[in-house]
């Protein structure tokens, strides 16, 4: 049987959660809809689909290998209509993970300009804090501030994000305010759990300076860890997008202006696949275009 058609037949099966629908949407006989999911589950070794008269549900193998049919029909739509010199409209659901720290009016106000241009394109979004595998989990691309990346995946920078040392003037009414770098080793301090160990690096006026740190609370959530310092509870290190605002209003005070801490670059992370959909390559570009300038994050 023809593989690449039992792709389609399959897509279609889960999408519709129906045999005798997808049928009807592909104009192929309900027996023949089964016959190719057969061939597939044959070829593979493995079930794909359980199924019985009432419900329909793919297990685990099965969700892995649509997520690839997925993507190959996808690509393939995209070459035949590269080829073919025809015009590919962005169109589906763009599934991404991003840090906290960027759900805000800016990137939201990026999110809406991107549907007016291209109305067919929907989002979903993970905004958890967690690291996600993008290969394993099937997400189409992740935005990661980092300084480090893994090498099997493809990374285009987007931005510089600083980030500030803060805390409430509480805490340094109570605890004093530290003069250089070194003096962060005897306060507390509000970690992000993604840091590894209890050591980081400052570039300050006599260079890089390690600093060991004490951390009082540790969180992946940086707007955990933003409340954590409003409410006089240590010394943080974070984004300035999360605190330009509090900054302003007074709630924190920067210190130690004079050194840089953590500066890295926001990327877009995508896997090493030689062809993007045309919803992930506009966008990754829309991205780069307004975020070399960018409004406050």
């Amino acid at each position: 049987m023809d593989t690449l058609l039992s792709m389609k037949v399959l897509v279609a099966v889960v999408d519709h959660a129906s045999f005798v629908q997808a049928a009807e949407h592909l104009g192929l006989s309900k027996a023949m809809v089964s016959k190719h999911v057969m061939h597939l589950e044959s070829r593979l070794g493995a079930r794909l689909l359980n199924r019985n008269s009432r419900h329909l549900s793919v297990t685990e193998s099965g969700r892995v290998y649509l997520e690839r049919c997925r993507a190959m029909l996808e690509e393939l739509d995209e070459v035949e209509a590269t080829v073919s010199r025809a015009t590919v409209t962005p169109r589906g659901t763009i599934r991404f993970t991003a840090p906290m720290w960027l759900a805000t009016d800016y990137f939201t106000r990026l999110l809406r300009e991107f549907r007016e241009h291209y109305p067919e394109v929907t989002f979903d979004i993970d905004i958890s804090g967690r690291f996600v595998d993008i290969v394993e989990e099937g997400f189409d691309l992740a935005l990661r501030a980092s300084r480090t990346l893994h090498p099997n995946l493809i990374a285009r920078p987007l931005m510089t994000i600083p980030f500030y040392i803060v805390a409430s003037p509480g805490y340094l009414e109570r605890h004093g305010t530290p003069e250089q770098g070194s003096d962060l080793e005897r306060h507390s301090m509000l970690a992000y759990s993604l840091i590894r160990g209890n050591e980081f690096t400052l570039t300050g006026p006599e260079g890089e300076v390690k600093i060991k740190f004490n951390a009082v609370l540790q969180s992946n959530n940086e707007s955990l860890l933003l409340s954590a310092a409003i409410n006089d509870m240590g010394i943080g290190i974070l984004p300035g997008g999360l605190v330009e605002r509090e900054l302003g209003q007074g709630n924190l005070t920067q210190i130690l202006p004079g050194y840089t801490p953590l500066n890295s670059q926001l990327y877009a992370v995508y896997t090493s696949r030689r062809y993007l959909s045309a919803k992930v390559r506009t966008f990754i570009d829309f991205l780069s275009d307004r975020m070399a300038c960018p409004e406050h994050l």
